[in-house]
């Protein structure tokens, strides 16, 4: 019986590409109750591995980019739930983050770079 294993390139891209929808996966973080999981957790992963893997710093920085604009926006939506326009509006930024960070991890999965909509740009 012969034993098969991967070249160590494969086994690099495979985990390097892990830590890619990892980084937009981990933005789902922010449907628990910690406060700012969503940011805090795909910045953590970043920051650990941004300097070994240029990938994991592009993808990183553009979810991180997104949760920090969706939690913006979810502030606002959570606002406006006074004046009887968040009750549509927060449940439509909640079901848009959890679509398009679904997306963007099917993506990544994929070898592909997300961009995100209507994302402000705070990381370059």
């Amino acid at each position: 019986m012969s034993e098969t294993t991967l070249p160590p390139t494969a086994v690099d891209q495979t985990q390097d590409r892990t830590l890619v929808v990892l980084c937009h996966l981990l933005g789902l973080a922010g449907f628990t109750a910690v406060p700012f999981a969503n940011v805090i957790a795909p910045l953590v992963l970043w920051f650990w591995k941004k300097d070994g893997n240029p990938d994991v710093d592009a993808h990183g920085k553009e979810a991180i980019n997104f949760q920090i604009s969706v939690t913006i926006y979810a502030i606002v939506a959570g606002l406006s739930w006074f004046i009887l326009i968040g009750i549509i509006l927060l449940p439509a930024v909640l079901i848009g983050t959890l679509v398009l960070t679904i997306m963007a991890a099917l993506s990544a999965s994929k070898g592909k770079f997300y961009r995100y909509p209507l994302t402000i740009r705070f990381l370059k």
